[in-house]
C-alpha cells in the first residue's frame, strides 16, 4: 500500500472551514502495533526509572510526568492534522502516566488490584458508552473533530491504567510472573486476531487488542530489566527504557518521512457501524466471555493460593518464615557497610525477585504487615538504585527494613 498523497494547503483549508479536522490519528498498519507496545514497554520501565533510580517517588513522578502530559495533550488538541512525533509523543507519557495511576492506588493508597481493575473497567466501559451516544461510533479512523478526540485520549488513558491493573493482578498478586501473564496475553490476542479474521467487529477486536497490548509490553520489560539470575536479560530500567525510546523515535521518523501511516479524511457515514444489533450482540457476547473467563479463572486460582495459606501460617512470624529474605539484606548491610554499593544494589535485587514471587502466598497471610514489609523493601531498593546513592541513606534503608524483620520473627 502506498501512501496518500499530503493535502494541500487548500483542502486544510477548506476542512477547517467546514468545522472539522484532519484525521489526528495514524492508520492502523503494523508499525502502530509495533510502537504500540514499545510506548508500552517504555510505560512500565521509564516509570520504575524515573520513581526508583531518580529518586522521585510516585507522587514527584505522577506530577512531572502529569504536566507534561497536559502540555503535550493541549498541543495535540489543538493541531490541525496527525503528526507522528507529537502523537506518538502523547501515547508514551499517557503510558507513564496510567501506569502512575494504578501504582499510586496500589503502593500508596493500597487499594486492592482487584478493585482497580474493576473501577478502571467501569470507566472504561462509560467512555465508550458516553462517546458512541454522543458520536455513534468509535472507529479510530473517525478521529476528525474534537470532541471525538477528547473521548479518544480519554478511553487511552483508562485503557493503560486497565492493562496496568489487571496485568499486575495476574502477574504479581496471584504471582503468575511477567512470563506467564504474557504468554495468556498472547493467546488472548491471538483468539481476538482469530476472531477478527472471522467476522468479528474490527472496532471491538482493537480496542480489545489495546488494552492487552499493556500488560504483554510489561512482561517484555519486567523480562529484558531483570538480572540474569532471575531469568531476565539484566538490562535495567533506565538501559531498557533508552533502547526502547530509541526504537521509537527510528519508527516514528521513519513515518514521518514515508507517510505510511498517514490518513486522509474520512466520512461521518463511513465510520458508523452497518448493522449495529450485530454489533452489539459482538460486544455483549464477547464482554461476556472475557468477563465470566477472567472472574472464574481469578477464583480457581485464588482458591489454590489459599490453600497454601495455613502451612506457612504454622511458623512464628505473621508472614511465615522469613530467615531467606532477612539473610538476603544482613548481606546487602554488609556490602553496603563495605562500601561496596554496586555488589549491594544486585544483592537486594535477589530480595525483591523472591519477594515478589511469594506475594501471592505472603500478602494473604496479613495484609497489614505485608505492606509495611514491602514499604521498606522499596524504600532500600530507591535508595540502592538511585543514580547517585548515598552510603548513609542506604544504610539506614537497609537497617530500617532488617530491623523490620525481626521484629516481625517475634511474633508468637
Amino acid at each position: 500500500m502506498t501512501a496518500p498523497d499530503p493535502l494541500s494547503s487548500d483542502e486544510l483549508r477548506s476542512t477547517l472551514l467546514r468545522g472539522t479536522l484532519l484525521s489526528k490519528v495514524p492508520q492502523i498498519t503494523a508499525f502502530f502495533w509495533i510502537i504500540k507496545i514499545l510506548c508500552t514497554t517504555v510505560g512500565e520501565t521509564a516509570s520504575d526509572f524515573l520513581n526508583v533510580n531518580l529518586n522521585l517517588g510516585l507522587i514527584g513522578t505522577s506530577i512531572a510526568m502529569g504536566v507534561l502530559l497536559a502540555v503535550a495533550l493541549v498541543v495535540q488538541l489543538r493541531a490541525a492534522k496527525y503528526v507522528p512525533g507529537l502523537y506518538w509523543t502523547v501515547v508514551v507519557l499517557i503510558s507513564v502516566f496510567g501506569t502512575l495511576l494504578t501504582d499510586i492506588l496500589t503502593d500508596s493508597l493500597n487499594v486492592p488490584l482487584e478493585f482497580s481493575t474493576i473501577v478502571f473497567s467501569v470507566a472504561l466501559a462509560a467512555t465508550f458508552a458516553v462517546w458512541f451516544a454522543a458520536e455513534k461510533t468509535l472507529a479510530m479512523h473517525s478521529i476528525f473533530t474534537r470532541r471525538r478526540e477528547v473521548f479518544y485520549w480519554l478511553a487511552i488513558l483508562f485503557t493503560f491504567a486497565l492493562g496496568t491493573a489487571s496485568g499486575d493482578l495476574m502477574a504479581e498478586r496471584l504471582g503468575l510472573g511477567y512470563l506467564v501473564t504474557g504468554l495468556i496475553v498472547l493467546t488472548v490476542i491471538a483468539m481476538v486476531v482469530t476472531g477478527w479474521r472471522l467476522g468479528l467487529d474490527a472496532v471491538l477486536a482493537f480496542w480489545i487488542a489495546y488494552i492487552l497490548t499493556r500488560p504483554l509490553g510489561a512482561s517484555i520489560g519486567d523480562y529484558l530489566t531483570q538480572s540474569a539470575a532471575n531469568g531476565g536479560l539484566g538490562l535495567g530500567a533506565m538501559g531498557t527504557s533508552l533502547i526502547f525510546t530509541t526504537a521509537i523515535v527510528i519508527t516514528v521518523i521513519f513515518l514521518s518521512v514515508t507517510r505510511k501511516d498517514l490518513l486522509r479524511i474520512p466520512t461521518t457515514e463511513a465510520a458508523l457501524p452497518k448493522h449495529p444489533r450485530s454489533i452489539f450482540a459482538q460486544i455483549a457476547v464477547t464482554s461476556g466471555v472475557l468477563i465470566v473467563v477472567s472472574i472464574g479463572g481469578y477464583f480457581w486460582y485464588q482458591s489454590k493460593l489459599d490453600a497454601q495459606v495455613p502451612v506457612a501460617k504454622s511458623t512464628t512470624s505473621p508472614l511465615g518464615d522469613l530467615s531467606a529474605y532477612r539473610k538476603i539484606t544482613q548481606d546487602t548491610l554488609t556490602l553496603v557497610e563495605a562500601g561496596k554499593l554496586a555488589d549491594a544494589e544486585t544483592r537486594i535485587t535477589d530480595l525483591e525477585s523472591a519477594w515478589d514471587k511469594a506475594e501471592a502466598t505472603l500478602r494473604p497471610m496479613n495484609r497489614e504487615q505485608w505492606r509495611i514489609l514491602d514499604h521498606d523493601i522499596d524504600q532500600a531498593l530507591r535508595q540502592l538504585r538511585s543514580i547517585h546513592p548515598d552510603a548513609g541513606r542506604c544504610d539506614s534503608a537497609i537497617k530500617s527494613l532488617l530491623n523490620e524483620i525481626d521484629t516481625l520473627d517475634k511474633h508468637t
